[in-house]
């Protein structure tokens, strides 16, 4: 059985590299889905965003290029590379690409 899907097994991988920046698009791309956790390397074009939702898990969001604001329960964040944010479970959150950028998101239920 497959739990982690979409990227190479037994080798060494740039994250930054499994995804790519597409104008005017947020790509996406699921490595894990299942009742317990979600895994979802994206990219985000400049100025594109996820508008304000809620999330049934804890999320856990790893900035690995770029620069994104994520807004989470009204107080608003700028993350860059190498930074980590958590966003509550039933708290509501938006993202927004302030310039081109990639995340992995894991969401835990």
């Amino acid at each position: 059985m497959e739990h982690i899907k979409n990227i190479e097994a037994d080798a060494v991988l740039a994250m930054t590299d499994q995804v790519a920046v597409a104008p005017g698009q947020v790509i996406s791309k699921t490595l894990a889905q299942n009742a317990a956790i979600s895994i979802t390397l994206f990219a985000f074009s400049k100025g594109e965003e996820i508008g304000a939702h809620e999330s049934d898990g804890d999320a856990m969001v790893q900035l690995l290029q770029g620069v994104g604001r994520f807004t989470v329960g009204g107080r608003q964040h700028v993350l860059k590379a190498g930074q980590t944010l958590i966003m509550p479970a039933h708290v509501r959150h938006a993202v927004l690409a302030q310039e081109d950028f990639k995340m992995l998101l894991t969401v835990v239920f």
